[in-house]
């Protein structure tokens, strides 16, 4: 499993660094280097993003595996156990909105 996941995050730094180059910019204004802050603004978006959706789907199949179990393990507390689940699932979707929405701000100051 770890080897896997290695081999995974190690695959994705190769695609996002071959992407980098594939889409370099050419001239005299990369040269001078005035597109530096734009550059970092628009990783720092898709990062946000991309690590807030990651934490938030480990979150929500954690919370949802969780709340299972325990309907599975009694299923009397069906009522008390789904209600608070579904609002735990919103608060972590929201918090992956919120990331989304800053991701946007950044990428309209470019």
């Amino acid at each position: 499993m770890f080897r896997r996941l290695t081999f995974t995050l190690l695959l994705a730094l190769l695609v996002v660094a071959a992407a980098s180059v594939a889409f370099a910019e050419e001239g005299a204004a990369a040269a001078a280097g005035g597109s530096n802050v734009k550059t970092f603004i628009a990783l720092a978006a898709g990062f946000g993003i991309a690590i807030a959706s990651f934490g938030g789907a480990l979150g929500q199949g954690k919370a949802i595996a969780a709340g299972l179990e325990g309907i599975a393990r009694n299923p009397s507390a069906q009522n008390k156990i789904f209600i608070p689940m579904i609002v735990g699932l919103a608060l972590i979707e929201s918090l992956v909105i919120y990331a989304l929405v800053i991701s946007f701000i950044l990428v309209g100051k470019l």
